[in-house]
């Protein structure tokens, strides 16, 4: 589905059983929230943040994590500097669990300054979003990575389809590694999704086992013109709605230009 203005979701910040929510936003944000968002982290992002040799990374860093910080406070109802992460054996950041099991789970992408989130409740989710380059040898690329599947569909396609066709592929495959926390200990050619112009988004087969193509929902997202995204869910059931960061409505319903 595409993103435009006629189909944001209020921001109410109610995250029911089966709904997933995507969020956009840019990472280029004014000298003073990018501040604001840097008080909001903890001393191992801040650690993490004064690693990055170019200014705009480390910017991009700090309102990346403050935005999701201040997303999840508004999820949670608590103060985002007050959230801690753990991290999985991958290094996905993860919340702990609540008494129940009922725990928001999240993921979060971003290329060229624009970034998604996604979160949804006691289910695995991932997200990719890439900016479309035309300086990549993508028939290369994808024979290393790919499936042989995968590179066949590829190859069938007219030249001036291949590119943009290469970053559908690769979106979809990034989101399912990254709902599954395993980085690229999964290997790409292990499982095959759709890439055809056209045809719906699917993870189409799954290796060694066969099953577990049919655990999950795999969706295109169109966030703007020269970029390409997918979100991977556990189950098959779910509700989607997007979001603008920043928020247009608070969790009390009144008008506001920031979440901050």
């Amino acid at each position: 589905m595409t993103f435009s203005s006629s189909c944001f979701a209020p921001n109410t910040f109610a995250l029911g059983a089966n709904d997933v929510h995507v969020w956009r936003t840019t990472l280029d944000q004014p000298r003073e929230q990018i501040e604001s968002f840097w008080l909001m982290l903890a001393d191992d992002e801040q650690a993490r943040a004064k690693r990055f040799y170019f200014q705009r990374d480390r910017d991009h860093f700090i309102v990346g994590r403050g935005i999701l910080r201040t997303i999840l406070g508004f999820y949670l109802k608590c103060e985002p500097s007050c959230i801690s992460f753990s991290y999985g054996s991958h290094g996905k950041p993860i919340l702990e669990s609540t008494a129940n099991g009922d725990t928001i789970r999240f993921n979060v992408s971003h290329s060229n300054g624009m970034a998604l989130y996604a979160f949804t409740r006691s289910r695995e989710i991932g997200v990719d979003i890439e900016f479309i380059r035309s300086d990549l040898d993508v028939e290369q690329i994808a024979h290393r990575f790919f499936s042989p599947r995968e590179i066949d569909a590829l190859c069938k396609l007219p030249t001036h389809l291949r590119t943009s066709a290469f970053f559908v592929c690769w979106t979809r495959k990034e989101a399912y590694i990254k709902s599954r926390g395993e980085g690229l200990s999964l290997p790409l050619n292990q499982f095959d999704v759709s890439l055809t112009p056209g045809e719906p988004a699917a993870l189409l087969s799954t290796r060694p086992d066969a099953e577990e193509a049919h655990r999950w929902s795999l969706i295109e997202l169109n966030p703007a013109p020269g970029y390409v995204a997918a979100l991977a869910v556990e189950g098959k059931q779910c509700e989607l709605s997007y979001r603008q960061w920043p928020a247009e409505v608070t969790p009390n319903g009144e008008r506001s230009s920031h979440l901050s």
